[in-house]
């Protein structure tokens, strides 16, 4: 059976990618207690289903300290089993529940909205190092509709190799595994004409490539991957998310990110986010 586990902070985008999977064909519940996921699981296996998603959150409570032994028990019963965490900054979580006036499942009359957050963050923290995590705090939900249904169609017998674009002015990536930086390098901002383009334009691409500092540091980075991405394998990880910024996540960061896809995808599964052009 595969299975995908959903799990994150509430306001994260859990609904989305719920809908998502369910679009998707798999066959899903939301809010399950963690108790239930094992007879939950036979039960489903029993009826002849093939693809399921389950939605876990914090009201499982002291239960996720097991969820890494639940885990690895439903993948030793052969189950074609990933976990997606979706993620984000307080102040866009504070913000998204003012917008909606919802109510935080973890805050009460003397528990506030950043208190319960905090509360939950502390509650998950056994979650997030089995799942590819996702950092929605600048994500649109049509953005976040298209990268799940990029992971879920990743072949899980193999490391998926994700490259990430971002701008540091914006803050680095909750889920970044490596991160680097290259806002050292000459930046198009500063020419009229590459200004308005991306780091996917053939201009900004040929004025970077002009560059030796920008070449170095590719080969660089490169070679730095490629060197330690061996280590990562045998450590069993799904995922490894490498994260490239520059200041605004659109020039730079954006072509250093699609080259080094390319460079890999020739022999690794690779899936390549920009974070700002999102």
């Amino acid at each position: 059976m595969q299975i995908v586990l959903v799990s994150g902070l509430s306001g994260s985008g859990k609904s989305i990618a719920i809908a998502v999977l369910e679009d998707s064909g798999y066959y899903c519940v939301d809010n399950l207690p963690l108790a239930m996921l094992g007879p939950l699981i036979d039960h489903l296996r029993s009826e002849g289903h093939a693809r399921v998603a389950i939605a876990i959150d914090a009201r499982s409570g002291e239960r996720f300290a097991h969820l890494p032994e639940i885990v690895e028990g439903l993948r030793a019963q052969g189950h074609d089993l990933r976990v997606i965490f979706l993620e984000a900054k307080t102040l866009s979580l504070v913000k998204r529940f003012s917008e909606t006036r919802r109510r935080h499942p973890l805050s009460s009359d003397t528990v506030s909205l950043q208190e319960a957050i905090q509360l939950e963050r502390e509650r998950l923290a056994d979650v997030a190092p089995l799942a590819h995590r996702i950092d929605t705090s600048d994500l649109s939900a049509s953005a976040l509709r298209l990268w799940i249904k990029d992971l879920v169609g990743q072949d899980r017998s193999r490391i998926t190799l994700l490259f990430e674009s971002f701008g540091f002015k914006h803050g680095i990536p909750l889920d970044a595994d490596l991160v680097f930086d290259v806002r050292c390098l000459p930046n198009p901002h500063y020419v009229a004409e590459l200004r308005p383009l991306t780091g996917r334009d053939a201009p900004v691409q040929n004025f970077l490539e002009a560059s030796a500092d920008a070449m170095a540091l590719l080969a660089d980075i490169r070679g730095f991957v490629e060197s330690w991405l061996p280590c990562f394998i045998r450590d069993h990880r799904a995922y490894l998310t490498v994260a490239i910024g520059c200041t605004g996540g659109q020039h730079r960061s954006v072509y250093f990110a699609e080259t080094l896809a390319a460079a890999f995808r020739e022999r690794e599964q690779v899936l390549v986010r920009h974070r700002e052009l999102a």
